[in-house]
Order: C-alpha cells, then sequence, then structure tokens
C-alpha cells in the first residue's frame, strides 16, 4: 500500500508540474507587455570578438533564464556560429510564438540577454576541428523534426532543439543542465535513442520519464 501510495502521490506531482508548464507555453506576447518589450537585450559581452578572431572558427552554446516567473525553473539555450574567414556570428534557437516554423535564424545578438537574464556558456569550441563541425550543425539544423511543432512542456521547445543537435554532433560535447526542460523529450514512436549529450543510450517517455546510461 505504501509504495502505491507513492506512485500515486508521484503521479499527482507530475499532473501538477504539467498543468503549471503548460501554462508557461503561452504566447510571450500574452506576458505582461511593458514588462518584456523593455526588458534588455543588449550584449551581455561574453561573445569573442569575431572580427579580432576572423580566422578562427568558434561554436559557443549559451543558456540563459527564460522570462518570466518561469525563469526559476526553466532555461532557453541558442547556438552560434562563425566559421574561419568569417567576421561575424549566426545564431540559431527555437522560438514558439510568433507563428510558423520555430527554428529562428539571427533572431537576437549571439551573446544577448533573454529578456534580461544573462546567459551562462555552455560550451566553447574553437580550433582546426570545429569547420567540419559547423557542417554538421548546419546538417543537423536542417533535419530537426520539430520544425513546425512546439509545446513548452514536455516538449518539443528550445532546449528539444540543442538536445537534438547534441544528438547529431557528439564532438560538440552539450551537456545541458537539468533545468533545460524538454531536452529528453522523445517521441512514442521512438523512446530509445541517443542521448542529448551524444555520448549514451537514453529511453524517454515523452520527457516525461526517461533513463539515460553513459558509454
Amino acid at each position: 500500500m505504501k509504495i502505491m501510495r507513492n506512485i500515486a502521490r508521484g503521479l499527482a506531482l507530475l499532473l501538477c508540474l504539467s498543468f503549471v508548464l503548460s501554462l508557461a507555453g503561452a504566447p510571450l506576447q500574452q506576458a505582461n507587455a511593458q514588462g518584456w518589450r523593455t526588458a534588455p537585450r543588449h550584449s551581455a559581452g561574453m561573445a569573442p570578438d569575431p572580427v579580432q578572431l576572423a580566422d578562427v572558427p568558434i561554436v559557443q552554446v549559451y543558456a540563459a533564464a527564460t522570462y518570466g516567473w518561469r525563469g526559476s525553473f526553466a532555461v532557453h539555450p541558442w547556438i552560434i556560429f562563425k566559421r574561419a574567414g568569417e567576421t561575424s556570428f549566426t545564431r540559431y534557437e527555437v522560438i514558439g510564438w510568433g507563428g510558423g516554423n520555430v527554428v529562428r535564424r539571427n533572431s537576437a545578438l549571439p551573446d544577448g540577454l533573454w529578456f534580461g537574464a544573462r546567459p551562462k556558456l555552455l560550451v566553447d569550441q574553437r580550433g582546426d576541428l570545429v569547420d567540419a563541425m559547423i557542417d554538421e550543425i548546419e546538417t543537423a539544423i536542417r533535419n530537426y523534426p520539430f520544425a513546425d511543432t512546439y509545446q513548452s512542456y514536455p516538449g518539443p521547445n528550445s532546449n528539444t532543439f540543442l538536445a537534438h543537435i547534441g544528438r547529431e554532433v557528439p564532438a560538440l560535447k552539450l551537456d545541458l543542465p537539468a533545468n533545460a526542460i524538454g531536452k529528453d523529450y522523445r517521441p512514442l514512436s521512438t523512446p530509445l535513442g541517443v542521448s542529448p549529450t551524444g555520448s549514451g543510450l537514453q529511453l524517454s517517455l515523452l520527457g516525461l520519464l526517461s533513463i539515460s546510461v553513459g558509454l
């Protein structure tokens, strides 16, 4: 009986969390308009100068707390890169509002604050092998299977997008934080596959229940 009660409590907690996070899925426009429209989105001063490092290929991944109360338990990640010879970064991320394809290119500054939240640097790859890595990253972006779908919880969302890139490009060595909700999302049709780090196996039921094993 005690085991059954614990299971029931766990399921109730999961349902409550699902409900709360589903509220977070409302478009940002429904939040306090004055608040998000005036929230700082300037450069955090973290990305390297692409002009000074024109000959250096670079890949970086950032994550920042999501806007408003959601930032207490969730993050929004993005990836930037430049090839050798380029003097500007290209930024990719998934954004759930605005309609159409949710994969967005250069929608904000490479290291811009995410509506007031300062980002953290998760990945910084540079060197001779990075140009080839960027080719793989762009292929992964083109092959993202949920480009027309967004759901804040359990996914697919912005963390699902970065986890997809991490799976497809293990050399990136991406390790998304525990509060990157959606990173473990997998459709019921393919519950078994590579883990978000690209270095293990994962069994996941829509990201609600998941087990990962390193290789």
